[in-house]
This record gives C-alpha cells, sequence and structure tokens, in this order.
C-alpha cells in the first residue's frame, strides 16, 4: 500500500526530522509525501486523489506516524487543510488550491485550532475582519500563536476570522499575501522539523475569492470530525511502533510484561475500530463528545505504550547510542496531550458538557 522508498526514507530520517538538524529540511517531508502520492489519499479521483475517504488518509498518517511523528504532524497539516477545501462550497478555491497541495508543491496549513477552540468557547478568535478599502473587500488583523507546516517556500493557511457583528468567517490564505508574516520557527524540544511558527496578520486584504466558509459556526461542526479524526492517527501509529519496538525486546526476565502488551494491542484495536466505525456513519458530527474520547483514550494508549517500551528495553533506553529510537518517541509521546485541542481542553468541554446536560435533566 505505501512504497518502500519512503518507508526506508522515514526511518533514516526520523532522528534529524525530531531535531531540525536535517540539511536543507525546507520541503523534504513534503516533497517525499507528495511524490509517494499520500496526500491524494481520500481525496476523490476526479480532483486528482486516489478515491476512499477520510478514513484511507487517517490510515496513511497513522502509517507515517510509525516511522515519525514529525512528518506524520506534517501530513496532518497538509491534509487537514486538503479536507477543508473538499468540503467548501467554493469550489473554485479547491480548483485553484488543491493541485499544489496534493502534489506537496505548496504547504498546507491548518490554522484552525484557534477556531476549534473558539467553538467550544474556550478562548476567543485572534483575527478581527473590517471593510476594505475595496469593496466586497476585507481588512484583516491579528495573530495565531501556534501553526504548523509553514514551509519557507509557500504556504497556504486556513484561519477563522471574527466581524464587528459577530459573524464568523473561514478564509484560506497564501503565504505571498501582503501583510502576512510569519515568525522564526518556535523553538520546541521535538518536531523541530515541522516548521512549526507564529503568523502576523497586519491590514491584509481578502475577498471571497479566499472564503472557505462564511458561515464558521456551521462549518466548523462539519469539519470538526476530519479535523480530531486525522490527529488520532498520530496516537496510532505512535503507539504501533511503541508496543512493537516493547515486543522485540521482551526477553524471558520481562516476560511478566506480555499481558500488558496484549491488553495495551486489544485496547489501541478497539479503539481503532470505533473510530474508523463513528467516521464512516458520520455521527462524530453530532456526536463530538464520543470523538472527543476517543482521542483522550488514544493519547492515553501512546502514553502507555511508550511507558512499556520504557520497560521492555530496560536501560539500554537510556543510552544515547542505544541506536532504539526510544528518546525520540519518548518526546513524540510528550507532545499528543498537547496537540489543540489538548487532552484538558477536551476533558474541559465534556465536564461542561456533562454539567449542562444534568441541569436540564433537572429542570
Amino acid at each position: 500500500m505505501f512504497p518502500t522508498e519512503l518507508d526506508v526514507w522515514l526511518r533514516e530520517h526520523a532522528e534529524d526530522l525530531d531535531a531540525g538538524s536535517e540539511e536543507s529540511l525546507e520541503g523534504t517531508v513534503l516533497d517525499q509525501l507528495g511524490a509517494a502520492g499520500l496526500f491524494r489519499h481520500g481525496v476523490p479521483a476526479a480532483l486528482g486523489g486516489s478515491g476512499g475517504d477520510v478514513r484511507d488518509a487517517l490510515q496513511a498518517i497513522a502509517w507515517v506516524a510509525e516511522r515519525s511523528l514529525t512528518a506524520a504532524f506534517v501530513f496532518w497539516g497538509q491534509r487537514t487543510l486538503i479536507e477543508y477545501l473538499l468540503s467548501s462550497p467554493n469550489k473554485a478555491l479547491g480548483e485553484r488550491w488543491l493541485p499544489e497541495l496534493l502534489s506537496g508543491q505548496r504547504a498546507g496549513a491548518t490554522g484552525l485550532s484557534n477556531a476549534m477552540k473558539f467553538l467550544s468557547g474556550i478562548e476567543q478568535l485572534g483575527i478581527e475582519l473590517q471593510a476594505g478599502q475595496e469593496p466586497g473587500s476585507w481588512r484583516l488583523d491579528g495573530r495565531l500563536p501556534w501553526v504548523t507546516n509553514l514551509a519557507p517556500r509557500g504556504f497556504l493557511v486556513a484561519l477563522a476570522v471574527a466581524a464587528a457583528d459577530g459573524s464568523v468567517s473561514v478564509l484560506a490564505l497564501p503565504s505571498e499575501r501582503a501583510g502576512l508574516s510569519r515568525s522564526a520557527d518556535h523553538d520546541l524540544i521535538a518536531l523541530r522539523g515541522s516548521q512549526t511558527a507564529a503568523l502576523r496578520l497586519t491590514q491584509l486584504q481578502a475577498d471571497a475569492d479566499d472564503l472557505i466558509h462564511a458561515q464558521a459556526r456551521h462549518y466548523l461542526p462539519q469539519v470538526r470530525p476530519a479535523f480530531l479524526g486525522l490527529q488520532c492517527g498520530l496516537s496510532i501509529g505512535l503507539s504501533r511502533a511503541a508496543l512493537a519496538a516493547a515486543e522485540a525486546h521482551l526477553g524471558p526476565a520481562r516476560s511478566v510484561l506480555q499481558a500488558p502488551l496484549q491488553m495495551a494491542r486489544h485496547q489501541l484495536a478497539e479503539l481503532e475500530a470505533a473510530l474508523l466505525d463513528g467516521l464512516a456513519e458520520g455521527r462524530f458530527v453530532v456526536a463530538a463528545a464520543e470523538l472527543f474520547r476517543l482521542r483522550i483514550a488514544l493519547a492515553e494508549v501512546a502514553q502507555q505504550a511508550v511507558q512499556l517500551e520504557l520497560q521492555a528495553c530496560g536501560g539500554r533506553a537510556y543510552h544515547r547510542d542505544g541506536g532504539l529510537g526510544f528518546a525520540r518517541r519518548w518526546r513524540e509521546a510528550a507532545f499528543v496531550p498537547i496537540v489543540t485541542p489538548s487532552l484538558s481542553q477536551l476533558r474541559g468541554e465534556l465536564a461542561k458538557q456533562a454539567s449542562q446536560a444534568a441541569s436540564a435533566k433537572a429542570i
């Protein structure tokens, strides 16, 4: 299903991608994934894809995450933006940008993490919209503090903007647009090759040609299952890699870990099946809480998996020259709980929903 050449490349470059030390790193992940056709998974053939649906894209992200969470995180950003364009009523927008995004020629950045938190009442939108100088145009000002896959060679970023009347729209803006500036890459402890930075919008001009959807409050719940579902591929792939490494290093002295390993594998398989079923049936659009719980549970399995890998490898895992890849997976696992929406934010939203349901029942 996936090219052997890509498998080899990801395994050879996983450490460098995590450390951000790969020479001429710009675009290499995009080039490799694009050349292998991975961005086309789950995209209709009529639009340049290889067919299937979002579940095929999820499985591809999980496969990449087994080898490199940095590459998978970039993949998630790219493929999620592609999904936004596929779901947009503005078909001309997709026709304009999909060819470059599917090939990996242009990076795709999902700047809607802020908007997803806004949807849940966690924070305010960071971008404001006002009438522009030209009829039918808008002027945008604001900042997004954390956006991934901002390749300097060129990117397209999705973002939500709030107007003075309270309406919220979703736009797609190219990096070449005047008034859009990118910070230096954030100084992360891992996933440093993901080209994660902040964006500043200063008197940026936009119009209806840039519009993904005019009603974000209606649109965002429709695309949230893909946003979070594809994100779950990070946890699934990392869990598979850590559990496989733990299994490979089990010896007679550590056979006691066999039972918890089997339990973790069983739990991972059940959660993955539930996620795929929910995406296929489309029930996460209205049953968001179920998807939140799956995201939390999968992140917890990833944490458990790297713990089992540590115990299976023993002291060797603490050697810098051990060649196991454990230290990288340990850092990757530390990232999974804080990807927006973070586990604490999801738990807070579930608690709020439970409180509201209890209050309604009491009335």
